[in-house]
């Protein structure tokens, strides 16, 4: 993972939008690319500007390329491309693009900045980046973001994306691109790079969402919980267009039963046959990590998230925004609820919520939906090439055990060490007794149900945990109150280490008057002084962590997996604590590609991925989630380049996609998340362009 993006996620992941990621070269520019800058003899250098920076020409692959020399004197030293004539019109294009290769020594992250004029490097200007290893090439795209957001006064709330107001301000007006910029953000040493075919690539399509669709603007959710001013591919039109949809997928369904060369839990039948132990395993094959599945068969957890979960929308405040709001009446007036809200408008409080997913199954499958829905569920994930269901999946669902699954275990309502912070809350108090009970508690209500079942691969724990850099837990302990656990564990160690307070004082170049004193302090040491003791204590809270976990998953499942916590970031001291007591190694990897990543844990272990996902706007919804593609076949091709890098990757065995159905329209109550990120929309319409890409992955898979 870029390291730029690693700050940017322990500030928070799930309030942002990555706009650019970089991912490997694999083929030559399309012939409908415009290519902007390409350094042959017809280029025009006097474009160039460059600054702290020397420029010449090099050879590069199969052509010329602009060799960039960087200082690091400058805090953003780079080259300047500026367009000729002054302008380009990229109306018509999604994305600007250029080949990066890095020729110097180190590690290198190459950001490059697209401009309209005025830009500040906040406001009038798109920026991506792309992180490279010595010798390593890849292609950088930026998306030319052009939809602003309308809320109308303060009218439309409780999302985290709105309908677009076309012609509104925008972070870019792609009729008028001054020039761009390729830079290096404050760096501390000299770094070479050759930069090749500036171009702008894509096909742009509008959003199918906008406020100046109708007037006026209000209701403009329907009853089937979509929105209502524009139709597009699969919009559902009626309750009649409900029953067609499911009649037309049984055919399907029977027409594509699933790959020919899988095995009952969607392992390689036609592999080799390796120890069959009657549980899911991990073993290395040659020089690539598997899962073995409980027949002694290889197995790639190709997996999807939070199946059946039936997401909530406040309605509270909001009578105006619906046509027509079902569940007045039985049956759907079960999927009314009050809903506790994290984060955004209704912070703290619990609205009134409806599930337009629930009510719509229940229109589509009748008075057994739940039944009916989760038969249909399994037929689809196999048809579909998926062989696993991930983390928050609907409990009925899973217990139907028909389909390989993951459960997860936390540690809810223990304490936490109150001097940490977190995106999604602070870090759990670890030498708390009570955070241990909780997990037992937690996999205790496993028994009968996942613990002890082979189709159950295995439990995460927790999840996108705010482990902050390889000291900040140790320092919140010290910023703790004196009865927490993790700081009175801290200083005992430190008693050990030093026997008196003065050589502590000495060593840390503080004041304590005494061990007491530390612990009444609030205060963080001098971090460079202290290091070694944050870093050791650090270790400490990992491990104790890893290891307490895995000790109550195994004292009641000892033949299935632990899995990890699903890091989002995560620095190599926390790493090498899961790699030490994890058996697979779990991350959420937001990100076009995975080909490269490397592990920080400084072992060889078998990883997972718990959470990755694409979206676009052509389908009526407000957000594109955390990697934002064209459209729907952008999103397809996304998809198996994706999965294609995790499964030649020799680490991961597997991967899930988050998640199983779109997010509600308005925004789910917890968050307010609102993301086009499902393989079916709010209504149970299949993504006929994502399912088939899940079918190509999925018959290939193994092969």
């Amino acid at each position: 993972m870029p390291s730029y993006l690693s700050a940017i996620r322990s500030c928070g992941w799930r309030n942002l939008t990555i706009l650019a990621l970089g991912w490997a070269l694999t083929t030559a520019a399309p012939a409908a690319d415009r290519i902007l800058f390409d350094f042959t003899a017809k280029a025009d250098l006097t474009q160039i500007v460059a600054t702290d920076a020397k420029v010449s020409a090099a050879t590069s692959g199969a052509g010329l390329a602009l060799r960039v020399i960087t200082g690091h004197q400058a805090p953003w030293p780079g080259v300047t491309l500026r367009a000729p004539g002054g302008f380009w019109d990229l109306s018509s294009y999604a994305d600007v693009a250029l080949d990066i290769k890095n020729v110097g020594t180190n590690q290198v992250t190459v950001l490059c900045r697209v401009d309209n004029p005025g830009a500040d490097g906040v406001q009038h200007c798109v920026t991506g980046s792309l992180d490279l290893r010595p010798g390593q090439t890849g292609s950088l795209k930026i998306r030319l973001n052009r939809i602003g957001e309308a809320k109308l006064g303060g009218k439309l709330f409780g999302m985290r994306g709105y309908p677009a107001a076309l012609g509104s301000a925008a972070p870019i007006d792609p009729a008028n691109v001054t020039q761009v910029l390729v830079f290096l953000s404050k760096p501390d040493a000299e770094h070479q790079f050759d930069v090749r075919d500036v171009r702008a690539s894509g096909k742009y399509s509008p959003p199918t969402a906008s406020v100046t669709d109708a007037t006026p603007f209000f209701p403009f959710i329907d009853t089937f919980g979509q929105y209502r001013h524009k139709g597009w591919p699969g919009k559902t039109a009626s309750l009649a267009d409900l029953t067609a949809k499911r009649e037309q997928e049984v055919r399907d369904l029977a027409t594509n039963p699933g790959p020919k060369d899988w095995d009952k839990y969607g392992g390689w039948a036609a592999g080799p046959q390796l120890k069959a132990t009657g549980f899911f395993r991990t073993e290395k094959v040659g020089n690539k990590w598997w899962l073995v599945d409980p027949d002694g068969r290889l197995f790639f957890s190709q997996g999807i998230d939070c199946v059946r979960m039936l997401d909530t929308t406040p309605v509270d405040e909001r009578e105006s925004w619906f046509e027509a709001l079902p569940g007045q009446e039985p049956p759907l007036s079960e999927f009314f609820s009050h809903g506790y809200a994290l984060k955004g408008h209704y912070e703290g409080r619990q609205p009134k919520c409806f599930s337009f997913a629930g009510a719509d199954l229940v229109r589509k499958y009748g008075a057994d939906w739940r039944k009916t829905s989760a038969e249909t569920i399994h037929q689809r994930l196999r048809s579909w090439g998926l062989n696993t269901i991930g983390n928050w999946s609907d409990e009925s669902v899973w217990l139907m055990r028909r389909t390989a699954y993951t459960d997860s275990v936390g540690s809810s309502g223990a304490p936490e060490i109150q001097g940490s912070e977190g995106y999604w809350g602070k870090f759990p108090e670890v030498f708390d007794p009570r955070f241990a009970d909780a997990v037992r508690r937690g996999m205790e209500a496993r028994k009968g149900k996942s613990a002890g079942d082979p189709l159950c691969i295995g439990y995460f724990s927790d999840n996108e945990m705010s482990w902050g850099d390889e000291v900040s837990l140790a320092v919140a302990a010290l910023q703790s109150p004196p009865g927490q656990p993790a700081k009175q564990a801290f200083v005992a160690d430190l008693k050990a280490k030093y026997s008196t307070i003065e050589r502590l004082n000495e060593a840390w170049g503080a004041s304590h008057t005494s061990w007491d004193a530390l612990l009444e302090s609030r205060q963080a040491p001098d971090k460079e002084k202290a290091r070694a003791d944050l870093t050791a204590f650090y270790t400490r809270v990992a491990e104790r962590y890893f290891q307490t976990v895995r000790d109550a998953i195994k004292s009641l499942a000892p033949d299935q997996l632990y899995l990890g916590c699903r890091f989002a970031a995560v620095n190599s001291r926390a790493a090498a604590a899961a790699a030490k007591y994890c058996d697979v190694v779990s991350y959420n990897l937001y990100q076009r590609s995975v080909a490269d990543f490397q592990f920080n844990g400084g072992a060889d272990v078998p990883l997972i991925i718990g959470e990755f996902h694409f979206g676009a706007l052509d389908r009526g919804l407000f957000h594109t989630g955390l990697v934002p593609v064209a459209d729907q076949a952008a999103r397809a091709l996304a998809y198996k380049e994706y999965v294609r890098g995790a499964v030649r990757h020799p680490q991961f065995v597997g991967c899930h996609w988050f998640q199983y159905q779109d997010e509600p329209t308005t925004g789910r109550v917890y968050d307010e998340e609102n993301y086009q990120i499902g393989f079916v929309d709010i209504a149970d319409t299949p993504y006929t362009e994502t399912i088939e890409a899940a079918r190509a992955v999925g018959g290939m898979l193994y092969r």
